[in-house]
């Protein structure tokens, strides 16, 4: 971070004055990017930007204390916001609604950077019309020990279950260690068909490659494949949007592929240094998505042949909470990362004899969705320790509780 603060500067985009706040704060210490050279980072590459967020209501993720501090969520618009930024109004499942931003120009861009947001976070709705989606998306998410090739080969299954079905699939990194595939759909179906045609989409490429790719929804069911995760889709769910900016610390992009790049493109090659100058020289790879959109008949029809996905079974004390077909122990609950890697170092110092036992995948470290940040769970599947040598539930190392002091209907239990 920059020792203190500099002067706003404020920037005349396209009519609209923006003021950037503390412009030369850095924000990537790794290659030395300040908030200003992000803000011209999106400038630079806005209509592909606008073309995956742009009309569509977005979460605010920001990172206000930099990209080594968690960040938050934030879905309602700021009260005092610009005329340049339109809002929608989101109604949850939960009963809550919230008056989310909608950006529409360049100058809106520059307006989220300064909020301290990286990433664009939209819903894979229009702000015209917020019940029926016209994106399905799918993240194919990498399980620990799975390289780079099984992601790509899983995504070209992908592809041709979509091209079976009359759909076309737009590639993109994801920023981190996966790929994204976006579909253009008539706004026609409800939230839960398309879910559901993402889900059977998942289930009809792990049919086509088992052992390579998964739509098993239960992380320690995997194994070391791909998981089609279909979820994405469900409506409070929002993906990470072409050109956005990770929080890596190389500033890596997620960035659109044609589909002949997608066998030898590397993630870690697309940064905000190098993107800028690939979008003004073979522009935006996803210039025609907006072309291409189709019917999910095809998908919901598969969906029908078949049949319902395979349920966990549930506990039989009336909680109607799902029961795990695996060993799973739970070691911490932290607030951070950082803190939930540690508490794995200390169950490992504990059981050193287990350790080497234990696949990359066994090894559980998720991030989840609390009231406005990530909190962090941390699991061990005992899948590959002999029975007689599994060691039993043991008090937490940690226990984080992100609920404490908040109270509302249908609270979760901690």
């Amino acid at each position: 971070m920059s020792p203190s603060k500099t002067p706003a500067e404020i920037l005349d985009i396209g009519g609209a004055e923006v003021r950037i706040s503390n412009p030369d704060k850095v924000v990537f210490p790794e290659p030395g990017l300040t908030k200003l050279d992000v803000v011209r980072y999106y400038l630079a590459v806005a209509d592909g930007a606008l073309r995956g967020a742009g009309g569509r209501p977005m979460v605010l993720k920001r990172f206000p204390k930099g990209i080594d501090a968690e960040p938050f969520f934030q879905k309602r618009v700021p009260e005092n916001h610009p005329e340049f930024i339109d809002t929608a109004t989101l109604h949850y499942s939960s009963g809550t609604s919230a008056e989310e931003t909608v950006i529409r120009d360049a100058a809106g861009l520059a307006w989220v950077v300064n909020l301290g947001c990286l990433d664009l976070n939209p819903h894979p709705v229009r702000a015209e019309d917020l019940d029926h989606p016209d994106e399905l998306r799918v993240d194919l998410d990498p399980m620990p020990g799975v390289d780079w090739s099984q992601i790509v080969d899983t995504a070209y299954v992908a592809q041709e279950v979509l091209d079976d079905v009359g759909l076309v699939g737009w590639a993109k990194t994801s920023g981190s260690r996966g790929l994204h595939i976006l579909v253009r759909i008539a706004p026609r179906w409800s939230y839960r068909d398309v879910r559901l045609a993402a889900e059977t989409l998942a289930r009809e490429v792990e049919n086509r490659a088992p052992g390579l790719a998964t739509a098993r929804w239960w992380k320690e069911e995997r194994g070391e494949s791909v998981f089609v995760d279909f979820n994405q889709n469900a409506k409070d769910r929002t993906v990470a949007s072409a050109y956005s900016v990770r929080s890596r610390p190389d500033a890596r992009v997620s960035t659109p592929l044609t589909w002949d790049e997608v066998r030898s493109a590397r993630p870690e090659q697309f940064t905000v240094l190098s993107v800028p100058q690939r979008f003004a020289e073979k522009g935006d790879p996803h210039a025609g998505i907006d072309d291409t959109a189709g019917s999910l008949e095809g998908l919901l029809a598969l969906a029908a042949q078949l049949g319902p996905a395979e349920k966990a079974p549930r506990s039989g004390d009336g909680s109607g909470r799902r029961v795990s077909t695996m060993p799973l122990i739970e070691v911490a609950r932290t607030k951070t990362k950082p803190e939930a890697l540690a508490a794995f170092d200390e169950w490992k110092a504990q059981h050193a004899e287990l350790v080497s036992a234990l696949h990359p995948a066994d090894v559980l470290v998720d991030g989840m969705r609390g009231s406005s940040s990530l909190w962090y769970r941390v699991r061990v599947n005992l899948q590959h320790i002999p029975d007689d040598q599994r060691p039993p539930q043991e008090d937490l190392i940690a226990n984080y509780d992100p609920w404490a002091g908040k109270e509302w209907p249908g609270r979760p239990s901690a």
